[in-house]
């Protein structure tokens, strides 16, 4: 009889014990993520998949997004990601100047691809996620997603008929892209990305060779370029979304996956988006006026680019490994022949 008072006694004190115990809500996330892109590109290259993962992340986690050169200048994103000062980062490797061994094949690593596609398959398929994953790694940075924007082409004031054409030619464009256009005479210019417009305006640049016709309807460009060359140095950026390895590991495990799966849908949204607007301006746009190099002569564009790639990848291991990649994928994608490569 005891000891059934005291089971009885026990349970009827044990709810009001449960009642009066506290309960903390947990407190919610706030990531700071800054893009390389002004907020009229912003709105398609990667608020939508943002906006996405604050409503259904909801009072767990929100990611505050901030646009070009608002909280650093893009050429400090990295070190700002690396030190914590920002969370996230949507970028291209080389823009940001980050200090990998695989920082000259992001953006517009020369001829690297040929179509947006080619990017995800050289990613998931012949090794390069491996690659940026330990490349980050050891600097205390997590490659999260690596996706194609779109493909590069020179926005120009003067038109653009052959090569001579490009011989002292100020033009805004990525590191490693104007390391090898230099040798066409191409004077680049690093200048903030908001100040473009004004730039080819006032005569400070003669073109731009940063995107595709989309982009440069999209932010303004073409209201200040009179041409638009159909030749292209690459067939795609290639962009990632980056965190801070801390950040990365703090938060649970389903809103990683969460966060992977929103980079992954904002990857497929610019697929779509780039590859419709660039056929699309071409054909239907009214602000520029398309030019074209021969093929024969813009095969020693070509050319080169297969030295520069030998260049580069006898400056490290690393970067031969990935070099040796690009080869490979091309030399498959020859032999496969349509639709994969037109030969």
């Amino acid at each position: 009889m005891t000891t059934r008072r005291h089971l009885l006694k026990a349970a009827a004190v044990a709810p009001a014990a449960a009642i009066a115990t506290p309960v903390f809500a947990q407190a919610q996330i706030t990531w700071r993520m800054q893009t390389y892109a002004g907020p009229a590109l912003a709105e398609h290259v990667v608020k939508p998949a943002i906006d996405m993962f604050n409503k259904i992340a909801g009072e767990r986690m929100q990611i505050e997004l901030f646009y070009a050169d608002q909280l650093v200048p893009t050429g400090e994103l990295f070190r700002a990601m690396q030190r914590g000062t920002i969370d996230a980062v949507q970028s291209d490797d080389d823009s940001m100047a980050s200090p990998t061994e695989v920082t000259v094949f992001g953006g517009y690593f020369p001829f690297a691809s040929r179509y947006s596609l080619d990017v995800p398959v050289l990613f998931n398929q012949y090794g390069l996620n491996e690659i940026w994953d330990a490349e980050y790694a050891k600097v205390g940075v997590k490659h999260i997603s690596a996706g194609a924007w779109d493909p590069c082409h020179f926005a120009t004031k003067d038109p653009i008929h052959s090569l001579a054409d490009l011989q002292g030619k100020r033009v805004f464009t990525f590191p490693t892209a104007g390391r090898f256009l230099t040798q066409f005479g191409v004077v680049p210019v690093t200048l903030p990305w908001e100040d473009i417009e004004v730039a080819v305006q006032t005569g400070e640049l003669d073109g731009i060779a940063w995107s595709g016709i989309t982009e440069d309807y999209t932010v303004g460009w073409a209201d200040v370029t009179n041409y638009f060359l159909t030749n292209n140095i690459s067939g795609a950026w290639i962009g990632s979304f980056y965190a801070n390895m801390d950040r990365w590991n703090e938060i649970p495990e389903d809103l990683q996956l969460l966060l992977r799966v929103i980079c992954d849908q904002s990857h497929y949204y610019r697929q779509w988006w780039y590859w419709g607007g660039e056929a699309s301006l071409r054909v239907n746009g009214t602000k520029m006026e398309l030019t074209s190099i021969p093929d024969e002569e813009w095969a020693q564009v070509e050319a080169a680019a297969r030295v520069f790639w030998d260049e580069v990848a006898a400056e490290s291991e690393t970067k031969a490994r990935v070099v040796e990649i690009f080869k490979r994928y091309n030399a498959d994608m020859e032999r496969a022949g349509r639709p994969y490569r037109y030969t």
